[in-house]
């Protein structure tokens, strides 16, 4: 299953996927998918529901171990690395239901995301003993000034999680994934039950994100309109297997992508 063996350059890649193969018992989630998300870019994966794209991010995160093929993320095999570790080399997601601690404010919501880089832990940080309270006041301004402005939170960052819209909910989710200071974002369907005016703020900010901070980003979502104006690059998958890949104007032409997924119009 070892990088090395499959023979592929990653230096021209952020990440990069080589015959990824997936099965639950009988059940094919991938089978054979390959593709490579340059760094500095905005990169689609799009499909039906059940095309395997969820399943792939899993992979990709080191939440599901493929049964065969590589994942290759800036030029080291993670293929057989933990999870917890994609993290800290810098993968941070967002996933389609929202999964934030809603007891807490905003402000705390997003400061989990930046715990693993607590020297003192987070039990001394929670009590503010000694230089855990200088560490994490360093954190909070450091929080407010790079995340919170830059997603115009700041309105909301003492109020519960609770009591905030869905929309202000799935910007609080990109707050958190940004405190990881990660290398690639894999946002989830983030527009997901939006309405429009949620949407284009969202649209912005992913782009101000990928300007701004130099992050990758890779994108699962179904909002054709979103996908088409902020990809750098598109791949579709079909029942598990790629199906196109090429930008928005080469994907939105392929007739079997039209057929499968599109529609005419």
């Amino acid at each position: 299953m070892g990088w090395a063996c499959l023979e592929i350059d990653a230096a021209m890649s952020l990440l990069e996927i080589r015959d990824v193969s997936l099965a639950f018992g009988g059940v094919k989630a991938l089978t054979g998918v390959s593709l490579a998300v340059e760094e500095g870019t905005v990169t689609s994966v799009i499909g039906p529901n059940g095309a395997g794209k969820t399943s792939l991010y899993n992979v990709i995160s080191g939440f599901y171990r493929p049964q065969s093929g590589a994942v290759a993320f800036a030029g080291a095999d993670i293929t057989l690395v933990k999870a917890n570790r994609r993290a800290a080399l810098g993968m941070a997601r967002t996933f389609q239901n929202i999964a934030l601690f809603r007891g807490l404010t905003v402000l705390d919501n997003i400061k989990l995301g930046a715990h693993h880089y607590l020297k003192s832990g987070v039990l001394p940080a929670a009590w503010y003993i000694g230089s855990a309270a200088r560490e994490e006041a360093q954190l909070r301004g450091k929080i407010e000034r790079d995340i919170v402005d830059l997603l115009h939170l700041a309105d909301f960052r003492d109020a519960p999680v609770s009591a905030l819209s869905y929309g202000l909910q799935k910007r609080v989710e990109l707050a958190r994934a940004l405190a990881m200071r990660p290398k690639l974002l894999m946002l989830d369907e983030p527009v997901a039950g939006m309405n429009r005016e949620e949407k284009e703020d969202m649209a912005r900010y992913i782009l101000d994100v990928r300007e701004e901070w130099g992050v990758t980003v890779l994108l699962i979502e179904h909002d054709m309109g979103m996908v088409m104006d902020l990809s750098d690059q598109i791949h579709v998958l079909n029942f598990g297997q790629k199906l196109s890949s090429g930008t928005p104007d080469q994907v939105r032409a392929d007739p079997a992508v039209i057929e499968a997924y599109l529609g005419e119009g």
